[in-house]
């Protein structure tokens, strides 16, 4: 990687894996707060602490489930990210979209952001063509959106969608499609438009999107 850029991912890359059955949404929301901060991607990565103080002799993965595991207890409890109230959430259940809004917007993607969720399952397929597009059109790099996805029943499995094939910078115009990084393998493939439209994702198993937690 290079200098001053601890950690990046684009498509073909590989991140981290959730390190539970459970927490999908937090190592997505993980990884958004690695790609936004350097600083703490850099602890995440190779342990330095950003005040300076020792370098933390576990590995990445154990910096990374430690993390998942605050973020979870945000998500989930009564005060989410940034001290807000929440409605709390079972952790057998994973990740409720209301939680990871808060923690979208109090530090994982850039600062002022504002996030909105979208129940999606319910559109045509040219309603979801609609979805893509207005993703397409508002992700960036530090305003990720996170998409979950399941069967024609429920959600079952949060991923985190990035601007396509290293498109839509800071600030940029969009455009280039979008990636998708999915938590279960690390993985980071394109989130193509008919495969959203038709419910045909084939992503960790699952096909049908069903809630998007997207900028606004």
């Amino acid at each position: 990687m290079s200098a001053g850029v601890p950690f990046h991912l684009g498509r073909g890359e590989t991140g981290p894996v959730q390190q539970s059955s459970v927490t999908c949404g937090s190592a997505s929301l993980t990884v958004s707060r690695m790609l936004v901060s350097p600083e703490f991607g850099q602890w995440i990565v190779d342990g330095i602490d950003p005040k300076g103080g020792p370098t933390d002799p576990r590995s990445e993965a154990q910096r990374f489930a430690e993390h998942e595991g605050e973020v979870m207890n945000r998500t989930n409890g009564i005060r989410a990210a940034g001290g807000k109230l929440n409605v709390p959430w079972p952790r057998a259940l994973g990740t409720p979209p209301w939680g990871a809004e808060k923690e979208l917007e109090f530090g994982a993607a850039r600062p002022g952001a504002a996030y909105a969720m979208r129940l999606v399952r319910l559109g045509s397929s040219d309603a979801l063509r609609d979805v893509h597009r207005d993703l397409v059109r508002l992700v960036r790099e530090d305003l990720p959106a996170l998409l979950y996805i399941g069967n024609a029943w429920a959600p079952r499995h949060v991923t985190r969608v990035l601007p396509g094939d290293g498109g839509g910078g800071a600030g940029g115009s969009g455009g280039g499609g979008l990636d998708v990084y999915d938590p279960a393998t690390g993985s980071v493939t394109e989130l193509d438009l008919e495969r959203f439209a038709s419910r045909t994702l084939g992503i960790a198993g699952w096909n049908v999107p069903w809630i998007t937690v997207q900028p606004r």
